[in-house]
């Protein structure tokens, strides 16, 4: 019987499996279909995703570094608010394989991860788990005390668990232009309803643009729309459920969810990648297969750490919907040089960032 069967193997999955076998856990870890495909999510980070993949993992990985955004209002070609720092704010990396990276680090802790394992059926006991996949070689059935349901927003474990679901799922649309693009900045619009789309430049690998909002937009209008305004010729679209707003649970007596199947993401921009990988460090420290008692340890730890900062992002994503005169009085009275992290919006009552704002006007 394993410690803990995985299911998932993108960033939070991956970071799981690894942290769980090297506390010396007996980790198997499923990913239905090749590790980092279809690919559904952007590649713009923090820097802190290096503290995740390790500082060595740059040198294959990294694409570009940013400095800041400017946001619009409008469409390509307004009136932009730039927002920035001295120093590299975040980075944009290649998103499929920093996915096979992670996997391979859990592999080399000793986790048993498999790709091409579809899990099928999923059945909570009061002492075990068992979870039925299909694989190349057809279904196994797999016993475990725990599972851990890292398999994104539309999760197959948070609905065999019963666990209620994130307040919403946003739509979102990806797609590359292939002409490369160094500059160190990224453009934000807020013209779709209720979110935003994006202009995210990759180096040498082209450019990524993207849009996300809630059901009922018509989101690929909108995406045209956008596309048409840079007039830029796009390929491979992609497009995937963005989870906002945590549910009040996510555990059961031996089941667990993190990263997008648990809406650990960001209400302001949607990204997970961070959240989801903090909060599987947070189910590594906090959680021993043999206590089920210490799963609710593991919703008391990820809560309070990410709970300030998921508030604030959802009064900063309030924004997007402002009236457009107001918007314009507030990205000009902000927009300038700033301190604050873009993962954590309680920053932005940071030392660094109070400096960083007295220093504009003095003389």
């Amino acid at each position: 019987m394993y410690d803990f069967v995985v299911v998932g193997v993108g960033p939070p999955g991956a970071r799981f499996a690894r942290r769980a076998a090297e506390e010396g856990y007996d980790v198997l870890a499923l990913e239905k279909g090749r590790i980092g495909e279809p690919l559904a999510c952007s590649g713009h980070v923090s820097t802190d995703v290096w503290s995740f993949a390790g500082a060595d993992a740059r040198a294959t990985l990294l694409q570009n570094e940013i400095y800041g955004a400017r946001f619009h209002v409008r469409g390509p070609g307004s009136r932009a608010y730039p927002f920035y720092k001295r120093e590299v704010v975040s980075n944009v990396i290649d998103r499929v394989g920093l996915d096979r990276h992670l996997a391979e680090l859990a592999s080399e802790a000793g986790a048993d991860v498999r790709d091409g394992h579809t899990v099928t059926a999923i059945t909570e006991y009061a002492d075990h788990v068992e979870v039925t996949a299909k694989g190349p070689n057809g279904s196994e059935v797999h016993e475990a005390k725990m599972i851990a349901g890292c398999d994104g927003p539309r999760s197959r474990v948070r609905d065999a668990l019963s666990l209620p679901e994130p307040a919403e799922l946003l739509h979102g649309v990806l797609a590359f232009a292939e002409e490369p693009d160094h500059e160190d900045f990224v453009d934000v619009h807020l013209t779709p309803p209720r979110f935003f789309a994006w202009r995210i430049p990759r180096g040498e690998a082209g450019v990524e643009y993207g849009l996300a909002a809630p059901p009922g937009v018509e989101v690929n209008r909108h995406f045209e729309e956008l596309i048409d305004g840079y007039e830029v010729d796009v390929s491979h679209r992609c497009s995937g459920a963005i989870p906002i707003g945590p549910p009040d649970r996510v555990t059961t007596r031996r089941g667990f969810l993190i990263g997008d199947a648990a809406a650990q993401t960001k209400p302001f921009t949607g990204g997970g990648i961070l959240y989801g990988m903090t909060s599987a460090d947070h189910a590594a420290r906090e959680i021993d297969p043999d206590r089920p008692t210490t799963l609710a340890a593991y919703e008391h730890a990820w809560r309070t750490d990410l709970k300030r900062d998921i508030e604030l992002g959802h009064q900063i994503r309030r924004a997007y919907s402002l009236p457009e005169p107001i918007q314009r009085v507030g990205l000009r009275a902000l927009s300038g040089e700033i301190g604050v992290h873009m993962d954590r919006p309680s920053s932005f009552f940071s030392r660094e960032h109070l400096r960083t704002m007295v220093s504009r006007f003095a003389p």
